[in-house]
């Protein structure tokens, strides 16, 4: 119900003439609700302001599958290369995926482990999130035989010096192009058959001074996923790591 003039000009008095302590217990139990309103308001906003000005750039997108490294050499792999790029740390990371799982015969206990490594890559090579991956030789299989893996010799030719300096490390390996998996698994054919060819889809990193020495007790292979959006940066990241 709306005041009348005299009403609302009598509580304006009254309310000046109330004490400090007065006011606020007044305007607290009359605005309440308004004020608290206001405040998760303006949280929200300044929150999603800060996100905004601190938010980092994510320059490369990696991934260590099978494998596991030192704090020492993690801090080579992304904020070493961050340095050697020229990027602001405060404004560009790389972003980097650990302990990832892949195995075509795991052991009962890893099962869950592997099913849901499985689905984290799926959802980031899907999302365009992923650019590179480490990987030991299983992991390396895997990945292609899956058709996930870019033919490095098309990727690299477009820096002679480069390509020349990394042919020795260059790895081949087997992409399924097609096969009768499903149908074998079902017990719906004798034999499993498939189509492959041999691709130059790996680089053998055990030879790189960055990882001699690292305590890798089998190579360690370099990968750069086909799908990816940001293949410059990763000719930088590869030219860092055999530098």
């Amino acid at each position: 119900m709306s005041l009348t003039k005299e009403e609302t000009a009598a509580r304006r008095a009254a309310f000046q003439k109330m004490s400090l302590a007065g006011k606020t217990e007044y305007i607290f139990t009359y605005f309440k609700l308004p004020i608290l309103l206001g405040l998760i308001a303006l949280y929200l906003v300044c929150s999603a302001a800060y996100r905004q000005i601190t938010k980092k750039e994510v320059i490369l997108y990696t991934a260590h599958i099978n494998i596991s490294v030192g704090d020492e050499l993690e801090a080579r792999l992304t904020g070493g290369f961050l340095s050697t790029s020229g990027a602001d740390p405060k404004r560009a990371e790389i972003d980097l995926s650990r302990g990832l799982y892949l195995s075509d015969d795991p052991a009962p206990e890893d099962h869950e482990y592997q099913y849901a490594s499985s689905l984290k890559l799926m959802a980031a090579i899907n999302a365009e999130q992923m650019d590179v991956v480490l990987m030991n030789q299983e992991g390396y299989d895997i990945f292609s035989q899956r058709g996930y893996l870019l033919d490095l010799s098309g990727l690299l030719t477009s820096d002679g010096a480069l390509y020349r300096r990394l042919e020795p490390h260059l790895a081949v390996n087997t992409v399924i192009l097609e096969d009768n998996s499903i149908e074998y698994t079902l017990n719906q054919a004798e034999q499993y058959r498939a189509v492959t060819e041999e691709v130059v889809n790996g680089l053998d990193l055990s030879q790189f001074p960055l990882f001699q020495g690292a305590g890798f007790s089998e190579p360690v292979y370099l990968g750069v996923v086909g799908n990816s959006p940001r293949l410059p940066a990763i000719v930088q990241y590869i030219a860092y790591l055999a530098s």
